[in-house]
């Protein structure tokens, strides 16, 4: 099922192999496709774009190749335009990553499809807490996430923010959704 935009047509791909959502939950899903290598330059180009625009920080190669399978992504007429990660950070809480849209295809509703993606996953895996670390806050309030301290978030700041440049003075705001 697509989600049609303007002139601009959307699917919301699962690059998660075989794992399909409910239709009641998430149609869009359902024409998902099997994983594939090819996948990842595709999300790392838009990550690296937003990253120079400074709307998130930069991951590596290496790290999306270990981490393919926590991505949705969002095709637009063919092409990757957004893509977003779910990543289990303890016991009772995840985090959405690595949200990327391209330009052209903000304001569609695609940051929106991936978010909701992690979500109806986070319920799946009977995960209650849903985090971001962002500089997008009006996006994630506007999806119910609320402004909270970082230090609410330990395991995250201990596992990644120690090893990040940014370290202690990151300038991203944490957002938290109960589920």
């Amino acid at each position: 099922m697509r989600k049609r935009s303007a002139a601009f047509s959307i699917d919301l791909v699962c690059v998660r192999g075989t794992r399909r959502f409910p239709d009641a939950v998430f149609p869009a899903c359902l024409a998902g496709r099997v994983n594939g290598m090819g996948d990842i330059r595709a999300i790392h180009a838009l990550l690296m774009t937003s990253s120079a625009d400074g709307l998130l920080l930069p991951r590596s190669l290496t790290d999306l190749y270990g981490h393919l399978r926590d991505f949705f992504v969002v095709e637009g007429d063919g092409a990757t335009v957004g893509c977003g990660a779910l990543s289990i950070i303890w016991e009772n809480m995840a985090e959405v990553r690595s949200l990327a849209v391209a330009a052209h295809a903000r304001r569609k509703g695609c940051g929106r499809l991936i978010v909701e993606a992690c979500i109806a996953e986070a319920r799946e895996l009977d995960i209650h807490r849903l985090f971001a670390l962002t500089y997008q806050l009006p996006f994630f309030n506007a999806l119910g996430f609320s402004i909270v301290e970082k230090e609410v978030l330990p395991q995250k700041v201990w596992v990644d923010c120690v090893n990040c440049p940014k370290f202690p003075d990151c300038d991203e705001t944490a957002v938290l959704l109960e589920i």
